[in-house]
């Protein structure tokens, strides 16, 4: 099965794909992560990009394509994958379309302030980088945490403003790829909100429906 997630910050796509990996034995592909990597790893690629970033520049669509191009070639995605964080763009979609076709792209739906709540809540322990929630998965202590006893942080991507602005940056940049999709017959629409285990469950259906399965 070959997936693209779409869906705002906070929407839990990682969270769900974790659980998809699991459940449909395929491949979670984060280009965050494959970022990383490469940079860690020093490739070709690697280099290129973190030499980019160092500027303070955007990493072209060129070097983000064949990234993915490449991530998807081997063989651990020979049963599927999904794509979390590509196609960012239309270019990058009409990239995608040209490497190799897709059963479905599941959006994942979650209102502004439901996103302001769950991002805005987040608070970090800074020598650990463990993550808690004040409402979903709050300290035992309020704003200590519970291993080390360090007071909490919250970092600047979760406060308020910072949120409204990475959400006007996806709609911009989504709104079209989400038409782009429609117009293929491959958008699967998934609300977000409930527990992980409920979207999974909610996606399952939505996936099950659309591939006749």
């Amino acid at each position: 099965m070959k997936l693209v997630f779409l869906g705002p910050p906070g929407a839990g796509k990682g969270t769900i794909s974790a659980i998809a990996e699991k459940k449909y034995g395929i491949v979670h592909i984060s280009t965050g992560d494959l970022f990383r990597a490469a940079i860690r790893n020093e490739t070709e690629l690697g280099l290129k990009v973190k030499a980019i970033l160092a500027a303070g520049d955007l990493v072209p669509d060129s070097v983000t394509i064949q990234m993915v191009q490449e991530r998807i070639a081997q063989p651990d995605c020979s049963k599927g994958f999904i794509l979390d964080g590509f196609p960012r763009t239309i270019v990058q979609a009409d990239a995608l379309a040209r490497m190799t076709g897709l059963d479905a792209v599941v959006n994942f739906v979650l209102s502004r302030p439901e996103v302001v709540k769950r991002l805005s809540g987040r608070r970090m322990c800074k020598s650990t980088g463990k993550i808690y929630h004040l409402i979903y998965n709050p300290p035992k202590a309020a704003g200590i945490d519970d291993e080390t006893g360090e007071p909490l942080i919250q970092r600047p991507d979760d406060m308020e403003e910072a949120i409204l602005n990475r959400l006007d940056v996806y709609e911009k940049s989504t709104e079209p790829l989400i038409g782009y999709y429609r117009d293929k017959g491959l958008i699967a629409d998934v609300d977000a909100s409930p527990s992980p285990e409920k979207v999974f469950e909610g996606m399952d259906k939505a996936l099950k429906a659309k591939l006749g399965k």
